[in-house]
């Protein structure tokens, strides 16, 4: 899959750096008022953008899949568990009402829910909140996705049911063979659970290379401070690094230069005035910095 977007909101503000827009923007979930400008989002040789409602439809649920951040929000509640399970399963698969029962069972079954006839006729506000997330990853994977797009989908849970879901995610990808495409602000996750890193700021890409390189030598001041703001065993510090200053809102993102200047304190005049371009480190490492590529290009 391959992602290049530009996006337009005249009403409503997009807080963060894009991460969730950018993951809405490829299942075609934006809020109303909000659409895509430019580019392309291409998946399985086609360009997501060019598909209709109709066509989506198919890909949504079925080859591309997505779990949200807070499981309430997401799961219906005046439906049982097992309704909207089945319903998933009925759109994309041609089964009976019973084979689609049969198969949301064993999907409650694979995310290591104990009882799963009991929770199939459950409402959602009868479940805890990692219920209701494993509940979330049992649909997303019902229908067999190539790719799981998986938004924050620890950040609501206490840190023991945090492992255990990540846990899951891990050995369902190893079953089944799908990608994931994990959004998340926690950079232990990402220690965790990621082969490929894309680190975003203001809407834009900084930097992107495998995790292990990233984590033992980060490029971009943005990367690199946020790497020396986390704790550490190995030493002791009265307080932590920190970031001057905060992430602008989108009404003052500047197009024409570098968005991280303002708070970085390696900027020049160049990074106030011109955007930089990417800078191929290695075959898998690339920064979008002026330290390491002095040729600049219009944003």
């Amino acid at each position: 899959m391959m992602i290049r977007i530009a996006l337009h909101n005249p009403h409503q503000l997009i807080s963060g750096c894009g991460k969730s827009i950018t993951a809405l923007s490829i299942m075609n979930l934006h809020t109303p008022g909000r659409f895509i400008m430019d580019g392309q989002i291409l998946f399985a040789g086609k360009n997501l953008l060019q598909l209709t409602e109709k066509e989506m439809i198919h890909i949504r649920g079925n080859q591309i899949s997505m779990i949200f951040q807070e499981p309430m929000v997401s799961l219906n509640p005046v439906y049982t568990i097992g309704m909207q399970m089945t319903e998933m399963i009925l759109l994309h698969q041609k089964v009976s009402k019973k084979q689609a029962k049969e198969q949301a069972l064993g999907q409650l079954k694979q995310v290591a829910i104990a009882d799963p006839q009991d929770i199939f006729y459950r409402y959602p506000y009868e479940l805890s909140g990692g219920m209701r997330q494993r509940v979330m990853i049992a649909m997303a994977m019902a229908n067999h996705p190539q790719l799981l797009i998986a938004d924050e989908p620890t950040t609501a849970l206490d840190v023991t049911i945090q492992a255990q879901i990540l846990d899951l995610m891990r050995t369902l990808r190893q079953q089944t063979g799908a990608s994931i495409l994990l959004i998340t602000h926690d950079l232990g996750v990402v220690a965790e659970m990621c082969d490929r890193v894309i680190v975003m700021y203001a809407g834009r890409i900084v930097e992107q290379g495998m995790a292990q390189e990233l984590f033992a030598d980060p490029k971009h001041p943005y990367t690199i401070g946020l790497l020396q703001s986390l704790p550490r065993l190995n030493g002791r510090k009265k307080y932590l690094d920190d970031i001057p200053g905060n992430v602008p809102a989108p009404q003052h993102y500047t197009h024409q230069a570098c968005r991280f200047a303002p708070r970085c304190r390696f900027a020049t005049a160049l990074c106030h005035k011109a955007q930089p371009g990417l800078r191929q480190l290695s075959d898998t490492h690339g920064v979008y910095c002026f330290l390491w590529n002095k040729e600049p290009i219009q944003a």
